[in-house]
């Protein structure tokens, strides 16, 4: 009877439905070859999920984004300069404050969330692309930066607000943290609340989606919102690590972000993605990069691989749709 049950399993494995979860074994495993023996060590691991959740957490909002039919350019702009103005909110508390330090969190948050909210308001309302949206604001908010800071680093006072981003907890750095409970809340709305399916149907056809009685303009609007959320969450991570910022900062972060949710299974072309995978699409490319650099190839190369990867991504869903 067992032997029946085990026979039927595997005639009904299909191997597209578990491609993503192969290739990050199989990615694994050359990694494992090409960085022998220190890619397994604690601190290496620890290390590539430190890299990752910067733009993870970007990407966990990317998805929604992508899966509305969307795309977010600014997001690397907007994480430079939601970080360089809490940074300078911060220093109005003095060098000692606590309760500085908690409000300046706060303050990211709402502060990327309203960023986020002006690309949703000109996608959602007056019908403007999303690429040239989101194109106009990253140089808007590259720009502000650069203003604010006369091109020079942005520097805290408060010397207890760089322990934020470099502390650990249970093993884990705290961004790793943020990363991984962010993505578990997004996880949940995609997959079980009402907005999340009506997310997936706007982006599959969202003239059906209209005829459905869906408020499309409120689905569209609300994922900007939530990316500029985790954009606000990564500011504050990657500028309490080094306890300042810098102008030039975040620079390709909006890459790694839509990389990693193309690696994970969402459908650039809308309707369909998953928080999970996009997870693992980014903890894949923390592999590869760190993989890169213990094989001796060029940093310069680096941004090389991640278009190819991404080129080969969309290819593969491409090839799969039009089975």
């Amino acid at each position: 009877m067992g032997e029946n049950k085990i026979v039927s399993y595997f005639r009904s494995f299909r191997f597209k439905d578990h491609s993503l979860g192969m290739a990050f074994i199989i990615l694994i495993v050359i990694a494992t070859f090409v960085g022998w023996p220190n890619f397994l060590k604690v601190r290496n691991l620890t290390n590539i999920l430190r890299q990752i959740s910067y733009t993870g957490i970007i990407s966990l909002g990317m998805t929604l984004i992508i899966i509305s039919g969307g795309i977010d350019l600014s997001v690397g702009s907007m994480a430079a300069f939601v970080g360089g103005i809490s940074i300078f909110f911060l220093n109005l508390f003095g060098p000692t404050s606590t309760l500085g330090i908690v409000l300046t969190f706060l303050f990211a948050l709402v502060l990327g969330s309203a960023c986020g909210a002006l690309n949703g308001i000109m996608v959602s309302k007056f019908k403007m692309a999303p690429f040239i949206v989101t194109l106009g604001t990253m140089s808007i908010f590259r720009s502000l930066i650069q203003y604010f800071s006369n091109a020079g680093t942005i520097l805290s006072v408060n010397m207890d607000y760089g322990k934020l981003g470099s502390s650990m907890f249970l093993g884990l750095p705290i961004p790793v943290w943020c990363f991984i409970i962010v993505g578990l809340v997004l996880h949940v709305v995609l997959n079980h609340t009402s907005f999340g399916r009506y997310l997936c149907a706007t982006g599959s056809n969202e003239q059906v989606a209209k005829y459905s009685a869906i408020n499309i303009a409120i689905v569209k609007f609300l994922p900007y919102v939530i990316t500029g959320f985790t954009v606000g969450v990564t500011a504050v991570m990657w500028s309490s690590r080094l306890n300042c910022i810098n102008p030039s900062d975040c620079a390709g972060y909006e890459m790694d972000a839509i990389a990693a949710a193309v690696i994970g299974g969402t459908l650039m072309s809308g309707g369909k993605g998953s928080i999970i995978g996009t997870m693992m699409g980014a903890v894949m490319l923390g592999i590869i990069n760190n993989m890169l650099v213990m094989g001796g190839i060029s940093a310069f190369l680096q941004q090389a691989v991640k278009g190819f990867v991404i080129i080969v991504a969309v290819l593969l869903q491409y090839n799969n749709s039009n089975k």
